[in-house]
């Protein structure tokens, strides 16, 4: 599969908290922590379990430095 977002980060799935309508997955990115929220039907039709690789695709409007 092709996508357009060049923000491609190679990531492990550490937790999954699943609601109603939104699941939070919690993602390891090289060490470092990175949070989704995804709608839990995307969720569940993606079988996301903890221990998963998958690609985290950033795209954004704004993306904030500190130093």
């Amino acid at each position: 599969m092709q996508v357009s977002a060049r923000n491609q980060l190679k990531s492990k799935i550490e937790t999954i908290k699943n609601g109603p309508v939104s699941t939070e997955v919690t993602l390891d990115v090289n060490g470092q922590k990175m949070v989704s929220v995804i709608t839990t039907e995307s969720a569940n039709s993606l079988g996301l379990k903890p221990g998963d690789e998958v690609t985290a695709l950033v795209k954004a409007s704004a993306v904030m430095l500190m130093k």
